[in-house]
């Protein structure tokens, strides 16, 4: 069963920050998937703000969406559901988001 565990990377070998359910000697494969951290987050989000900004001082067109209340809701609560969990990629929440098989 796959499992997601977090990692540091020390002298050319993965230590886990947590005990595995594996035996010595076991191989397995590994994804590897560096952890983005809150400055990250925040520059692309500053960068995106201010290609906002130039769009609107160019002129050009930005998109403007508009929601019923139920779609409006819906996306409320997908956001409140993925927020901390920034860096992770979607297919691996929707897999835990399943639960075990």
């Amino acid at each position: 069963m796959p499992e997601t565990i977090t990692a540091i990377y020390e002298n050319g070998v993965f230590r886990p920050l947590s005990p595995l359910s594996l035996n010595d000697g076991e191989t397995v494969q590994i994804t590897i998937v560096a952890e983005v951290s809150q400055e990250e987050v925040k520059g692309d989000r500053e960068k995106a703000i201010k290609l906002m900004d130039v769009q609107k001082l160019m002129g050009l067109p930005t998109k403007q969406f508009k929601l019923d209340a139920a779609a409006e809701q819906k996306r409320r609560e997908l956001f409140e559901k993925l927020k901390g969990r920034v860096g992770k990629p979607l297919s691996e929440i929707v897999i835990e988001d399943r639960g075990p098989w």
